[in-house]
């Protein structure tokens, strides 16, 4: 064989490797998997919450809140957190946000179930948020014997 034509025929071969490729790679963006969809993150007046009802623990130097809040579509996914202020006495924050990543959802309310714990002394204040917008924290203190893993909300008014 000619060197002329071991250089054609390594052309061609390289052509047409690269050319599978392109190929393979203009089908893949073209059947691209649907972008994973991030949580969406409603505002404040999406719901109509301007109060939070919970039950207070207060044990070894741990706040721990827990209740229930009405949202509603159970497409809602309630997450809380919990932010102590340094002060004397401290302040804590208790965060309430409700993220929601369906297009679409049945308007059927839903309860969500919280529970946040924060670290303070026993005279700490205790304050939330819910969407960033400053709300009523309600709070009754929890029986004697009772725990925040089996707690019974009945608040009246």
């Amino acid at each position: 064989m000619s060197q002329k034509s071991i250089i054609l025929f390594s052309i061609i071969f390289i052509a047409l490797i690269v050319g599978m490729f392109t190929y393979a790679y203009l089908k893949r963006a073209e059947v691209a998997e649907p972008a994973l969809k991030v949580p969406v993150v409603a505002t404040s007046t999406d719901y109509a919450i301007t109060r939070i009802d919970g039950k207070h623990f207060f044990k070894d130097g741990v706040h721990t809140i827990v209740g229930e809040i009405s949202l509603p579509t159970p497409c809602d996914l309630l997450t809380t957190s919990a932010k102590v202020a340094e002060s004397m006495p401290e302040q804590v924050t208790f965060e309430f946000v409700v993220l929601n990543n369906s297009e679409v959802c049945a308007q059927v309310v839903t309860t969500a179930r919280f529970k946040e714990s924060a670290t303070a002394s026993k005279d700490a204040s205790l304050q939330a948020t819910f969407m960033g917008e400053p709300i009523e924290l309600n709070l009754v203190e929890a029986e004697e014997g009772e725990t925040p893993e089996s707690f019974e909300l009945y608040i009246k008014g």
